[in-house]
């Protein structure tokens, strides 16, 4: 079976990549999920779990941020130069993949201050909720459409490994 560049970079390097591009990401971004459901829940905006949910926060938009420039750098770029990508499905599956850095970004840059510095303690829990929500979309679009054998899009090439 042919498989997307994002299965391949997954299935590469065991299990380093897939604790670096995928592990790491999705237990912080669950994390941040699960300790807001339990700030929403209590309405403690202070306290441990906040603090667990703000660092994480922090944490992953500045990793996913790395991430994304390397990837860009040394996949998107190549591949699109060099006509390498495997077909739309492909496309959709990276594409995806690499948007989650703007919601895990908007995480950090409310925890930071950077954005919302004025905003009472639950507008930033709403906003972190809806980051959280959009990314866990963006990441699942991306795992789906990753598992896909790109020859179901019409790429006909063989993958090289």
């Amino acid at each position: 079976m042919n498989m997307t560049h994002y299965m391949e970079l997954l299935a590469v390097n065991q299990p380093w990549n897939l604790i670096l591009f995928m592990a790491i990401p999705v237990a912080l971004a669950e994390t941040i999920a699960i300790t807001e459901l339990a700030i929403l829940f209590t309405h403690r905006f202070d306290g441990m779990m906040r603090k667990v949910n703000k660092i994480c926060s922090i944490i992953v938009g500045v990793y996913f941020l790395v991430i994304f420039i390397y990837l860009f750098v040394n996949a998107v770029i190549p591949f699109t130069l060099n006509g390498e990508w495997r077909g739309w499905i492909d496309i959709i599956a990276v594409g995806f993949y690499l948007m989650g850095v703007l919601p895990l970004l908007g995480l950090s840059l409310i925890d930071l201050g950077i954005i919302g510095r004025r905003w009472s303690e639950e507008q930033k829990l709403k906003y972190h909720s809806t980051f959280v929500g959009i990314f866990l979309v963006v990441a699942h679009i991306a795992m789906i459409f990753g598992m896909l054998d790109p020859s179901i899009g019409g790429h006909s090439h063989h993958m090289h490994m």
